[in-house]
């Protein structure tokens, strides 16, 4: 019988307290066999990260393995002392990270990194290494690999990092690849490449990988297998298919349930059709921003110097009262420069913004209320709230600084009524943003918004940082706001399934240009244009598990 290449048993893991202990992970018990991808699903907190921390070796301390076992190639490797779990590290087990600009160190080419690893862990001398390198680049789908050796990390896009520290992670050889959360932070074409040159050079290497991540998506496509954790513990373990069409837990089918298809559903009203742009409530028309690039400091000074970037190029789209609006593309198309003009953060090279026929660059008399009636909810929830500000001096900061509220218990009153909005209870309005969790501050952000009595929020990616369940539920919120106060959204996204469950019509940006742009049903079912069609293709999708 085959030996798995990573077997884990009964495996715990406790962080101490003063008067209590934590533990983190609960018998936790799976194999992977050489050659296979497992997947591991669940939640923030469900311990997927700890497990495979234990594996490497690296649980920060206090915490600490209290028991099971760990084994390589039917080696126990839980009990090894440091240094001999440093050797393993890189040269049997490779590692790639979410973030792979903290992966990289900056002040290096990638070239070196990847020869002094390749150096660290295999006996060959530096023309063999260096040659490796690139043939492991190339591998990875890094074009003309030879000459980008000498480039440094701030000179690759988000995609390609993640190719190169995937080369490295596979550098050495090693029996086993732990991948954590390698595709999260990447937009969903990035993504769809990423899975497939992961599973090519696993395969090709015969590398077993691990595969942490609480995208469903990523699994059905990539996995073999899969391991549901929730709350340190695993739920169910089975094949993809077995458990993406025949889940048995209830916290499986609750995941499952609350992932966002691309598919229509059954039932579904087919959204109406786009706005018409002369009597629609939010017009933008003709919008162009333009950066200057190069040129900077003194240069200024010097004729001809200057070089201009478009960012944004001729944009036009409506929305309905009532109504959301998909604005889908890559990082770099153009979306949030959209976003930050349509509020007032950046103003338009050319072109105008109307809300309810207000331009809201006018300026002049009325110039306060007009700003009043559009909010935003920023992506990320974390750096979106003044970690030293309370949650009822966050809230009440737009209705302080319009004038919409006489005296404190007028603010209070009315930050009270805001929490139990977005389903939090009024007591936390004393409490700071680090005593929340994620999808608790994404509701606070909302409540913000909320506070101003906006008509017309951007929502830029407001669910990106948050789990699929949470995801959920913030999306629930937004639809139960928008059908109470007649709320108009723009929803920026590169979800594509998000923006299908959420928007009436959608226009696709693409390197600042609106390529297509119509009812979501039109747009999703028959795209025109052939980028729309390639964003489509590369969604992972659990309704396409085989």
């Amino acid at each position: 019988m085959t030996e798995p290449v990573l077997s884990i048993k009964d495996l715990v893991v406790e962080f101490p307290f003063r008067n209590d202990v934590f533990r983190a992970v609960s018998g936790v018990s799976f194999d992977i066999m050489p050659g296979e991808v497992v997947g591991v699903v669940g939640e923030s907190g469900a311990g997927k990260s700890m497990t495979g921390s234990a594996v490497i070796g690296l649980i920060e301390p206090p915490g600490h393995i209290a028991s099971g076992e760990i084994r390589l190639k039917g080696e126990r490797i839980d009990n090894l002392p440091e240094e001999a779990k440093a050797k393993l590290r890189g040269r049997r087990i490779g590692m790639v990270f979410q973030d792979p600009l903290t992966s990289l160190n900056p002040l290096y080419t990638i070239g070196e990194q990847l020869i002094e690893t390749i150096r660290t862990h295999l006996p060959l001398n530096e023309a063999e290494a260096r040659q490796k390198a690139i043939d492991l680049l190339t591998e990875a789908g890094i074009p003309k690999a030879a000459e980008r050796m000498e480039s440094y990390p701030h000179q690759f896009s988000g995609g390609m990092r993640q190719r190169v520290v995937i080369a490295l992670a596979i550098a050495a050889e090693p029996e086993l690849i732990i991948a954590d959360e390698p595709t999260s932070a990447l937009d969903v074409s990035v993504q769809a490449q990423i899975i497939k040159v992961l599973k090519k050079l696993c395969a090709n290497h015969g590398a077993a990988v691990m595969l942490i991540t609480h995208d469903m998506g990523v699994i059905a496509q990539t996995a073999d297998r899969m391991v549901v954790m929730h709350q340190g513990t695993v739920v169910e373990t089975g094949t993809v298919g077995d458990i993406i069409r025949r889940p048995q837990e209830p916290y499986t089918i609750k995941l499952i349930n609350s992932i966002p298809t691309i598919q229509r559903q059954a039932g579904d009203v087919a959204p109406e059709a786009a706005a018409n742009d002369d009597g629609a409530y939010v017009q933008v028309k003709h919008l162009v921003r333009d950066f200057e690039i190069g040129g900077g400091g003194f240069l200024k000074l010097l004729p001809g110097k200057v070089e201009m970037f478009r960012a944004v190029n001729d944009v036009s789209f409506a929305i309905e009262k009532g109504k959301t609006f998909g604005l889908v593309g890559e990082s770099g198309s153009g979306k949030s420069t959209c976003a930050k003009m349509i509020v007032g953060l950046l103003r338009p090279s050319s072109g105008q913004i109307t809300v309810d026929g207000h331009d809201i660059w006018a300026g002049g008399a009325g110039h306060k209320e007009r700003r009043k009636r559009v909010q935003m909810i920023f992506q990320d929830p974390y750096a979106s709230l003044n970690p030293r500000w309370r949650v009822a001096d966050i809230i009440a900061e737009p209705m302080r600084t319009l004038g919409l509220a006489r005296n404190r218990t007028e603010v209070d009153h009315r930050v009270a009524e805001l929490l139990t909005r977005v389903r939090l209870d009024p007591s936390v309005m004393r409490k700071f943003p680090h005593e929340f969790s994620g999808g608790q501050r994404q509701r606070i952000a909302i409540a913000r918004a909320l506070s101003s009595q906006p008509e017309f929020i951007v929502c830029d990616e407001p669910t990106s940082a948050l789990d699929v369940s949470v995801q959920a539920q913030v999306l629930d919120l937004m639809q139960e706001l928008q059908d109470e106060f007649g709320l108009t959204y723009l929803l920026i996204s590169h979800n594509l399934a998000v923006v299908r469950q959420m928007s009436s019509a959608v226009g696709v940006l693409h390197n600042g240009v609106l390529v297509e742009k119509g009812p979501t049903d039109a747009i999703f079912d028959n795209p025109q244009a052939d980028y729309t069609k390639m964003l489509l293709d590369a969604v992972p999708d659990i309704s396409r598990v085989a």
